[in-house]
């Protein structure tokens, strides 16, 4: 299956494979890796997860001081924690025969992109360092009303975000965009 820029998925030298999960809500997104790990054969497999870079938590930490970034703020930051996961976390797992689950990977990204009105080509571009993963999962699952911890990167955005959308409106909007991936995906 081939990316969206033509490319294939990610070869390794180890025979290691890529599997995305994405979705909305942190909490899904994990069981969900869990479950997919849960069936690979494998002992030798591990979860990706988002900010691993500690890029997100410097900005809690700043807090007012650092203001509120834009979407497009956001997503330059959630890009350069995708490299260094690739760099640091995936590719090296890859290498050594490892299957990665990253949850979320580049969907998730680009689909809160779309929800916060950025164009299509600018977002396809950003991401386009990115490997097409081997496999690809939606968790589509709602949080539980006032349950959720809100550490997901779409959770996160939509309360760091400067001139933000209403929050239900852009969690609506980043699972329709999945939805649809996901039946696209499908029809492939």
């Amino acid at each position: 299956m081939a990316g969206a820029d033509g490319t294939s998925p990610v070869k390794t030298t180890g025979g290691g494979k890529l599997v995305a999960v994405e979705g909305v809500n942190a909490r899904a997104l994990r069981e969900h890796a869990r479950d997919v790990l849960s069936t690979i054969q494998r002992r030798r497999a591990g979860i990706s997860v988002w900010d691993a870079s500690g890029l997100f938590e410097e900005l809690t930490a700043a807090g007012d001081d650092a203001g509120l970034p834009s979407a497009r703020a956001l997503l330059l930051l959630y890009a350069a924690d995708l490299a260094f996961r690739l760099r640091w976390e995936i590719r090296p797992a890859l290498d050594e025969g490892r299957v990665v689950v990253a949850a979320p990977y580049v969907d998730t990204a680009i689909a809160f992109g779309r929800a916060a009105g950025l164009p299509s080509v600018w977002l396809r571009d950003l991401f386009s360092f990115a490997p097409p993963p081997a496999e690809w999962h939606h968790a589509d699952a709602a949080p539980p009303r006032g349950k959720a911890r809100r550490d997901g990167f779409v959770e996160f955005g939509t309360e760091w975000m400067a001139h933000a959308p209403k929050r239900r409106e852009v969690m609506s909007s980043v699972r329709s965009q999945l939805r649809v991936r996901q039946k696209r995906r499908r029809a492939n």
